[in-house]
């Protein structure tokens, strides 16, 4: 990086946590995240700077146009994944740079595994739109020069990509101590093998959603009501604790999660969605491509 100056590369640096942002928004992969703020490194780094007048607009506007690109050409391959597709758990520490719960639950909310999930099925361009309105409050104005559109037509994404994410998105709560209390006791029932104490913490239609993409055992279709979901985490919480797992908390999406471990290697990630003290959804990503960034 020799023929970087240091002034080109603090302004990257001071921009790359927006620029991951939007760039895990868009894509639910880390790695692929990386690899996009890693090219937009690149163009930043021969740009002409008499030509950039804004470089926090000029990067968010290069990284959004690669993620999707990016996000076209992944999306064939996502057609043919085996069993259901789940974002790549990213570890989220708000910390100290949050100054209240509100900003937290929104932060959390944009980021969370349910919201992701749901973007799946939004067109890259609304997705492209939703990401950069909702999540980070760009002007309309700022989007359509990011997407070479006209105005009016990102105002029309914008409207249905809400629409379509308001009709999918799963209810849920985002109080951190709620959802770490019932993390915990949703742990400690299905490591005991108490199938009741599970059944009284799930909702009545409770889902559950696993993610090996064919490299590790997990159902290849969604898992429905609390009978079933209850009866299938209790016998897989049986069978990890036969092999020693070892069970770790850590925040996941803006919310608390479970990694297995196991022989010293992550094993599988488990979040769950609550709403009104239920928990509504399980989701377990298996898929080891998904999980070395946890360890």
């Amino acid at each position: 990086m020799g023929t970087y100056t240091d002034t080109e590369i603090d302004v990257f640096e001071e921009h790359r946590p927006v620029l991951m942002g939007v760039a895990y928004r868009m894509l639910g992969r880390v790695a692929d995240a990386e690899d996009v703020v890693q090219d937009a490194w690149l163009r930043w780094s021969g740009a002409d700077r008499r030509e950039v007048r804004e470089p926090r607009a000029y990067l968010v506007r290069i990284t959004t146009r690669l993620a999707v690109d990016r996000l076209r050409r992944a999306q064939s391959r996502r057609e043919s994944y085996v069993g259901p597709w789940l974002p790549e758990p990213l570890v989220t520490d708000f910390g100290p740079t949050v100054p209240d719960t509100a900003e937290q639950a929104v932060l959390a909310d944009s980021v969370s595994l349910a919201v992701l999930v749901v973007l799946e099925s939004l067109s890259p361009l609304e997705r492209a739109v939703f990401v950069l309105r909702e999540a980070f409050g760009l002007p309309f104005a700022e989007i359509a020069a990011t997407l070479e559109r006209g105005e009016a037509a990102v105002r029309q994404l914008a409207a249905r990509a809400r629409k379509h994410v308001e009709e999918r998105r799963p209810r849920f709560d985002v109080d951190p101590a709620q959802q770490r209390d019932l993390t915990e006791r949703f742990l400690a029932a299905a490591t005991e093998g108490d199938l009741a104490g599970l059944l009284s913490l799930l909702a009545p239609d409770v889902r559950l959603v696993g993610d090996s993409g064919g490299k590790s055992k997990a159902p290849l279709r969604v898992i429905e009501t609390a009978d079933k979901v209850g009866r299938f985490v209790a016998g897989a919480a049986g069978q990890g604790a036969s092999e020693g797992f070892e069970f770790r908390f850590l925040e996941v999406n803006g919310g608390p999660a479970l990694l297995a471990i196991s022989q010293g290697k992550p094993d599988s990630v488990f979040q769950l969605d609550i709403y009104e003290g239920k928990i509504q959804c399980v989701y377990i990503v298996r898929n080891p491509d998904k999980l070395q960034s946890l360890m």
